[in-house]
């Protein structure tokens, strides 16, 4: 036997492993910042939704790098009332430490008039109708009120901005939610924000379509071919800040998926750290597991989340 040798293939194998899966993050970062500086380009009255969630704080991250650590539009949250408090801490003092231009929306009536799924007085699809999509319709015609962060003071105040967004980055995956399989990277609404499927344009060979109609509502999706998997790889190797509810603090639990404190359970995890993260869904732990499973409002939805999508839900 020859000492030493059998080691060798392996730590080959690792090695190109690695390159390989840092070349394709390479990859998808290229494409990503390509599609937002495309929308930069083409499209005035933008903004950024950001759910606080791994996936558009890696699109914020991305924004970053794609405009030399500057974010050139708005930040928008649609906050429910009912989001897990780390959430709220978390996109606060990332937007007081990078600067942001952060704006919330909410449906302050429905929450006034107790039209909640909290309040036991509407089903889950129904709150998320009202809190989410109402909400997000609303804030982004400029017909509910903006709250806009102070960047003087670190409180929010009323925007005294009206003006509409017409062009909204948002952080959907393809691989998320069966209904997210059928955006495009450039993906039109109409003046109400509602969503035809059969009317989406092809997007062949690396072409997008940035031509529209006047009044065309848009969405642009830079991160829709990365995965779940992707998605952490990415934050393990930019070390990316994370709220921390993705981690197991103790009790053998960490959501995968954030969202409202009433419809999102954890998953059973003992990943404590990115890393942990990594190894957990490379082993396939959670490859029969759909990463929404904890989001109690997409059981109650017989077709997915396609009905509120197709409202102009996010």
């Amino acid at each position: 036997m020859v000492v030493g040798t059998s080691r060798e293939p392996r730590m080959r194998f690792a090695y190109w492993k690695e390159k390989m899966i840092q070349n394709h993050l390479d990859r998808l970062e290229a494409r990503s910042v390509h599609i937002l500086r495309e929308a930069y380009r083409e499209f005035k009255q933008l903004c950024m939704l950001w759910s606080i969630g791994k996936d558009s704080t890696v699109l914020l991250w991305l924004t970053r790098k794609a405009f030399f650590g500057h974010v050139p539009f708005p930040l928008v949250h649609i906050d429910t009332a009912f989001k897990i408090p780390e959430m709220i801490e978390y996109r606060d003092r990332l937007a007081r430490e990078w600067k942001l231009n952060m704006i919330f929306g909410t449906n302050k009536t429905a929450l006034d008039e107790k039209q909640t799924f909290p309040d036991g007085n509407v089903n889950r699809i129904m709150c998320c109708k009202f809190l989410k999509t109402e909400a997000l319709k609303r804030t982004l015609s400029g017909e509910g009120e903006r709250y806009r962060m102070n960047h003087s003071t670190g409180k929010y105040e009323i925007d005294m901005n009206k003006e509409p967004y017409t062009g909204v980055i948002v952080g959907a995956r393809a691989d998320e939610e069966g209904s997210r399989s059928k955006e495009r990277y450039f993906s039109p609404r109409d003046r109400e924000s509602e969503w035809d499927i059969a009317e989406q344009p092809p997007e062949l060979w690396n072409q997008y379509k940035t031509d529209f109609a006047p009044g065309t509502h848009l969405r642009i999706h830079p991160l829709l071919d990365w995965t779940e998997l992707n998605i952490w790889e990415y934050i393990e190797r930019e070390s990316i800040p994370i709220v921390s509810l993705y981690f197991d603090r103790g009790d053998g639990k960490r959501y995968r998926s954030l969202g409202c404190a009433p419809c999102t359970q954890p998953v059973e995890s003992t990943a404590k750290n990115v890393h942990e993260i990594v190894e957990e869904l490379r082993s396939g732990k959670f490859s029969r597991i759909a990463e929404r499973s904890g989001r109690a409002q997409d059981k109650e939805d017989s077709g997915g989340l396609e009905t509120l999508r197709r409202e102009g839900y996010m």
